[in-house]
């Protein structure tokens, strides 16, 4: 019988545990800060899930709203500025920015100890160098989190993702890594997916292509990772890459979308901003 990897669940035990740890705290509440530029609908509706879900746990939010003709230095004096700002534990900046801006700059702008998205190149370099200090990105986080939940094995296993992105696939693939797992990523330039998704025991996708793998393509018992949000036909269904209900006849667990990893990719954001609060108020 199939696993189905439910992340709303687990996320909702982790906000809990993070709302129970933030009523204990005495003086100011830990507190996060979100920079979103630009009015696209889907960026500003996962400012507010993120915002929403740090007022569920007594956790202080603050958007910063810029418009597209912000110059990349009025941005990074602004990260500067919260940087130095000592009310102030998390700074997470909307991803995709406007293509004018340089998105490294900006994003390596942030101080390490507020890197609440773990995308610093400092923490990409701890991640590469196996340093389990390292912050990880909220969605790569929210993965491990779920198999391990699970009780999903991860040494020794061959593993898929299709993303070769900084948020996902790349630190993903280090992480699993550094797991003891065999890695292969594969992205828009792969010639044959299948020669991987075949042998894969694991397969993480993140591409934002519904369908983009069958059952044919993959072997029986497969575990299914769809990180995707994708919108299907004229009713705008939320699906994900994977076709639920045909792959869920060969996968021996799979997370459904929504309500796999969205819901972990929120829950690891509290939890990294709390690991930020601890270390702004040892330092400061």
């Amino acid at each position: 019988m199939i696993k189905i990897l439910d992340g709303k669940i687990i996320a909702q035990q982790i906000k809990a545990k993070i709302k129970s740890q933030v009523i204990t705290i005495t003086n100011r509440k830990p507190k996060l800060a979100v920079i979103i530029i630009g009015e696209d609908l889907a960026s500003q509706m996962y400012v507010r899930t993120k915002i929403k879900a740090c007022q569920e746990c007594g956790i202080d939010g603050q958007v910063f709203s810029l418009t597209t003709t912000v110059t990349q230095k009025e941005i990074i004096n602004k990260i500067e500025q919260l940087n130095s700002d000592n009310n102030i534990d998390g700074i997470l900046v909307q991803l995709p920015l406007p293509k004018h801006l340089d998105t490294l700059a900006i994003i390596n702008s942030i101080t390490i100890n507020k890197d609440v998205d773990g995308l610093t190149n400092i923490n990409a370099g701890k991640l590469l160098q196996g340093d389990k200090k390292a912050m990880l990105p909220c969605t790569v986080k929210g993965i491990l989190k779920l198999l391990n939940h699970y009780q999903i094995p991860i040494s020794k296993q061959n593993i898929t993702i299709i993303n070769d992105s900084n948020i996902v696939g790349k630190p993903l693939a280090l992480s699993l890594t550094n797991m003891g797992a065999t890695v292969s990523i594969v992205h828009k330039l792969t010639k044959d997916l299948t020669i991987y998704t075949k042998e894969a025991d694991i397969i993480c996708s993140a591409t934002g292509v519904y369908n983009i793998i069958n059952s044919s393509q993959v072997k029986r018992d497969v575990v299914i990772i769809d990180v995707a949000i994708n919108y299907q036909g004229k009713e705008k269904k939320v699906v994900g890459d994977i076709n639920f209900e045909i792959m869920k006849n060969t996968a021996s667990a799979i997370t459904p979308v929504p309500g796999g990893v969205g819901p972990m990719t929120i829950a690891m954001l509290l939890e990294n901003l709390m690991i930020c609060y601890q270390l702004n108020n040892k330092y400061n």
